[in-house]
């Protein structure tokens, strides 16, 4: 894979969700844009389905320049050239068109090609591509047959897109082939002619928290030792009925509460945050003002985030958060 390309599925990977942008009058861009902003999604694809999308990526790239923008439903090397030109960072298109993706790897342009069948993945693969829109998804038989096809091809990702929803986008996210999707039911064309940006804000603010999927986990309490920690673990067995278990470190009663067996640098313990990817959270965590403690977290042997705790404490807890 170029460079380029890795850079773009990596910055993609962070947002786990492409709002798919079909945009009639280019003025709805930048509106658009502020409302993707203001619910926590600084991603757009913006679809070459109508003549607005090259001055509508153009608008989007000067009012917002953080956001990640790209143009989608690319059919022809002409439609690739008004991207580039209009600040496109990405090309992706419904089908793995030849003359377009050769366009944009001959200028350096991350291309995310359609795939919907084997055939199409081996050419990918043919091209030093390893990142992939599987589309139609839903109508090209949803997770089950991306995981069969994918099998073979261990070098691949996809974009899943087309039929994806509130209802199934965590389970394709979860399929670690996956490194985002495509979905466009938070940015539907009659909110976009009626100008109701403010629901698209909150629909992107739904869709970015499923994307999160964020629930508390357990409390942990700091003791001063070992002896009270166990007296802290007795009284809520005590309590509670919740059964015991021992570690190193500390005491869990049930999976609720987490007594450590010596203090925490922080006043009370602290509260662990479980997410769907720890990745993601952080990265959306920094861009909401939350940044990680470099010097707390904690990885498994392959080195991927397994905990990481926040630099910021709230109440004399802690905050970190653990993957699901």
């Amino acid at each position: 894979m170029s460079d380029a390309n890795a850079a773009l599925v990596g910055r993609i990977a962070a947002f786990g969700l492409v709002p798919v942008i079909k945009l009639e009058d280019a003025a709805q861009s930048v509106p658009l844009a502020d409302a993707l902003c203001r619910g926590g999604l600084p991603v757009a694809e913006v679809t070459f389905r109508t003549a607005a999308a090259a001055e509508s990526i153009r608008r989007i790239r000067d009012a917002h320049p953080e956001m990640c923008v790209g143009a989608g439903t690319v059919l022809s090397v002409e439609q690739a050239e008004k991207a580039l030109a209009a600040g496109a960072e990405f090309v992706v298109t419904p089908g793995f068109n030849r003359p377009v993706v050769e366009f944009c790897l001959g200028r350096g342009l991350p291309v995310v090609p359609g795939c919907s069948g084997p055939t199409d993945m081996e050419m990918a693969l043919g091209y030093g591509l390893s990142s992939v829109k599987f589309f139609p998804a839903e109508a090209s038989g949803g997770l089950a047959a991306l995981k069969a096809m994918a099998a073979p091809y261990g070098s691949l990702r996809f974009m899943p897109t087309g039929g994806i929803d509130a209802k199934n986008l965590r389970d394709y996210l979860a399929y670690d082939r996956v490194f985002a999707c495509g979905g466009s039911w938070f940015v539907k064309e009659d909110l976009l002619a009626a100008g109701d940006f403010a629901a698209v804000e909150k629909l992107t603010a739904e869709a970015v928290a499923l994307v999160l999927d964020f629930e508390l986990a357990h409390v942990g309490l700091s003791a001063a030792d070992e002896t009270e920690a166990g007296a802290f673990a007795s009284r809520f067995q005590a309590m509670l009925g919740f059964g015991r278990r021992e570690l190193p470190g500390a005491i869990f009663v049930g999976a609720a509460v987490e007594v450590m067996k010596k203090p925490e640098p922080f006043a009370h313990g602290h509260l662990a945050i479980r997410t769907a990817s720890i990745p993601r959270a952080l990265d959306w965590l920094a861009r909401q003002g939350f940044p990680v403690d470099p010097d707390r977290i904690g990885r498994d042997p392959q080195g991927r985030i397994r905990l990481a705790f926040l630099k910021e404490t709230i109440g004399g807890f802690g905050v970190h958060l653990t993957q699901r």
